[in-house]
C-alpha cells in the first residue's frame, strides 16, 4: 500500500492544486539531474568559470585545483546533463555554458545563500 493511499488530505483543495501544477515527471528528473551536476564543489568551479568565459581543460583544472584528467571527467558528466558544450577550434577543445540558464542558476543560488548566510527575510516571489 502507497502512502498515498494510506493519506487523507487535510486540504484536499491545495493537494489536487498542486497535483495539477506538478511538473512531469520527465521533467522532474532533468531538474533533480541539474542540481545533482550543480552539488559538486569542483564542478561548481568550473561552471563558475564558463559563466565568465569558454575555457580549454588546463586553465579549467589550474582555476578548479584538480588535474586535467579530473576536468575532463567532470566537464562529461556536465556535457551528458546540457549544462557545458564543447567547441573544437583547431588542435584545441573550448567548453562553454550550454546556455545562459546555468549562470541564472548560480545567481538565484548565491542570493539564496546570502539570505541565509545573513539571516535576511524573504522577498515577495512566488513561482507560477
Amino acid at each position: 500500500m502507497s502512502v498515498t493511499e494510506t493519506l487523507s488530505a487535510i486540504d484536499p483543495e491545495a493537494v489536487a492544486e498542486t497535483q495539477a501544477a506538478a511538473p512531469s515527471e520527465e521533467l522532474l528528473r532533468l531538474v533533480v539531474e541539474a542540481f545533482q551536476a550543480l552539488a559538486d564543489p569542483t564542478r561548481a568551479r568550473i561552471l563558475y568559470a564558463l559563466v565568465r568565459r569558454p575555457m580549454r581543460v588546463r586553465d579549467l583544472a589550474i582555476l578548479a585545483g584538480v588535474s586535467e584528467s579530473a576536468v575532463s571527467h567532470q566537464l562529461r558528466f556536465l556535457r551528458d546533463r546540457r549544462l557545458v558544450r564543447s567547441e573544437r577550434q583547431g588542435n584545441a577543445v573550448i567548453y562553454t555554458l550550454d546556455d545562459h540558464h546555468v549562470a541564472a542558476l548560480f545567481r538565484e543560488a548565491e542570493h539564496h545563500a546570502d539570505h541565509v548566510r545573513l539571516g535576511l527575510p524573504d522577498h515577495p516571489y512566488r513561482i507560477p
